[in-house]
């Protein structure tokens, strides 16, 4: 008999990284904040398979502004969340999503006169 390879279950597949519904729900509370203030006004978000990316844009064709990296090897070590800006600088990085992305939050607080 012709023993055949058995089928990869769909768990052991190498599989893409992407963000739960949460980390989402924090993402797009700020991006829809920002979009009020007129800071941002388009995004973009790729899931591949050691990191999923939100990228932000102030117009739809041009570089992001800011990237939302989320990488699950870098959790035991500097945290699997970053903010990275235009110019591939990490802006901050780190554990927990909502104090990663308190560094654009800044953004929103301006002096009134």
């Amino acid at each position: 008999m012709n023993a055949q390879p058995p089928i990869p279950f769909a768990g052991s597949a190498p599989t893409q990284v992407s963000f739960h519904r949460t980390e989402l729900n924090v993402i797009l509370s700020l991006y829809g904040r920002m979009v009020a203030a007129g800071e941002w006004r388009d995004y973009g978000i790729s899931s591949l398979k050691d990191v999923a990316v939100f990228s932000v844009f102030r117009r739809t064709a041009e570089n992001p502004l800011y990237k939302i990296e989320k990488r699950p090897k870098l959790r035991a070590k500097q945290g699997m969340y970053a903010v990275i800006g235009m110019d591939g600088q990490i802006l901050k990085r780190g554990h927990d999503l909502r104090t990663v992305l308190r560094v654009l939050e800044r953004k929103l607080i301006r002096a009134v006169e």
